[in-house]
């Protein structure tokens, strides 16, 4: 069996290169050229394998969803232009006006606002629950219920459940699990072995090596039977198991637009090529970092699912083999204080990505959570005095000790 970066490095690409070129070249092309007639009716009829036109496939993007679909174990990938088309096209795949989706109440603020603006006028309706309550989720799943919603690591609250026992509370009901893995990746945390059905990514964070292209990736890990499937059962007839990928591809995915431009997917594959070494140094520094927050005097709170304080660490400990991430919040005074602490830094900068090469921090409830009201930002877990420290590859040490300089002048 072979390990994480040697598949990252040396999955090959569906179709060799012409030049036996060792790294695949980048198609930013269109439209593909056909000999004859028969050959481009037959390849959009979808009985012979070609790419067509690039908002559908291309050699590029097709390169790196190969290369996601290997190191993920998984049935087939589907790349797309942003993790948000990701959760999108997901739910407009697999729900429709008059149903519902079972999510957790602790998620990424623009995935609440898809869920409670965009979609919601659309007639889909979204049940907040606790999902460490099997109970609280069991009751509020009924014969509408299209998913099962969550995030391996939720941003930035940090929660970590047992995904497992989630996994079996949507088997029970016969509906898909949908996971966002962005913060953890197939590296820290193989979806598919806890049941997880349906996995998105925001390609955007960890895969692409440090913030160079925007891109999402929907992971299907061949685990559900798609036949329970309102909206998909019906493809379920001609492509069996690839029931949902093929409804996504040539529907949904076709019709909304939402393609991974190729030059990102380009640039994505080559952040797969180091993603492992990369993922294990952020969550080192993490750790290391988390730890001495932990001892300042002037921090109120620290939340890292690393730390054995932490009411997520044992079972973070299980799900992630030991690695936590490289998200850290950590509570100050208030939000003046907040600022203040922002203003003083001089390594990590002020910036609203996850998992850059580089450490950033920003204050979520001003920024990405600015849009809810003060009451409502407390009822997701988003105080004033929060903030949120994304732990890049820089050497810990000037880590620290930008942070302890920053720490002394407020």
């Amino acid at each position: 069996m072979r390990g994480f970066t040697t598949k990252a490095l040396h999955t090959r690409s569906p179709k060799k290169d012409v030049h036996g070129a060792l790294r695949p070249p980048l198609y930013d092309s269109v439209a593909f050229e056909f000999e004859n007639a028969n050959q481009i009716q037959q390849a959009f009829e979808g009985k012979l394998p070609a790419h067509t036109y690039s908002r559908i496939t291309n050699p590029t993007v097709e390169d790196f969803e190969q290369r996601m679909r290997v190191l993920a174990e998984s049935l087939g990938v589907i790349a797309v232009s942003s993790g948000m088309a990701a959760i999108t096209n997901v739910m407009l795949t697999l729900a429709s006006a008059g149903t519902n989706i079972v999510s957790s109440r602790h998620l990424f603020g623009n995935t609440i606002s898809l869920f409670d603006k965009t979609l919601a006028d659309w007639g889909l309706e979204v049940r907040y629950v606790d999902m460490s309550n099997e109970d609280d989720i069991q009751s509020r799943i009924d014969e509408n219920t299209r998913a099962l919603y969550l995030e391996s690591i939720t941003n930035p609250q940090l929660e970590v459940v047992d995904i497992s026992a989630v996994s079996r509370c949507a088997e029970k009901f016969g509906v898909p699990l949908v996971l966002d893995g962005t913060l953890t990746t197939p590296f820290l945390f193989r979806s598919r072995d806890y049941g997880v059905d349906v996995e998105i990514i925001s390609a955007t964070k960890y895969i692409s090596g440090g913030a160079t292209g925007v891109g999402g990736v929907i992971i299907d890990n061949g685990l559900f039977d798609w036949k329970k499937s309102r909206k998909v059962s019906s493809f379920s007839k001609q492509y069996g198991q690839f029931a949902f990928l093929a409804r996504l591809r040539r529907e949904v995915f076709r019709n909304c637009g939402s393609c991974m431009a190729p030059h990102h997917a380009w640039m994505n594959t080559l952040g797969l090529e180091t993603l492992a070494l990369r993922i294990q140094h952020s969550c080192d520094n993490a750790m290391g970092i988390a730890r001495f927050l932990a001892g300042q005097l002037k921090v109120k709170a620290v939340n890292y699912p690393g730390l054995p304080a932490s009411e997520y660490h044992a079972i973070a400990s299980t799900q992630f083999k030991g690695r936590f991430g490289g998200l850290i919040t950590f509570g100050l005074q208030d939000k003046e204080q907040c600022f203040r602490f922002i203003d003083n830094l001089e390594i990590i900068r002020n910036a609203t990505n996850l998992n850059d090469n580089k450490s950033l921090i920003i204050h979520p409830a001003s920024t990405i959570f600015g849009e809810y009201s003060a009451t409502e930002r407390r009822k997701m877990g988003v105080p004033e005095s929060m903030l949120r420290l994304s732990v890049g590859i820089e050497d810990r040490e000037d880590l620290i000790m930008d942070i302890q300089k920053s720490l002394e002048n407020i």
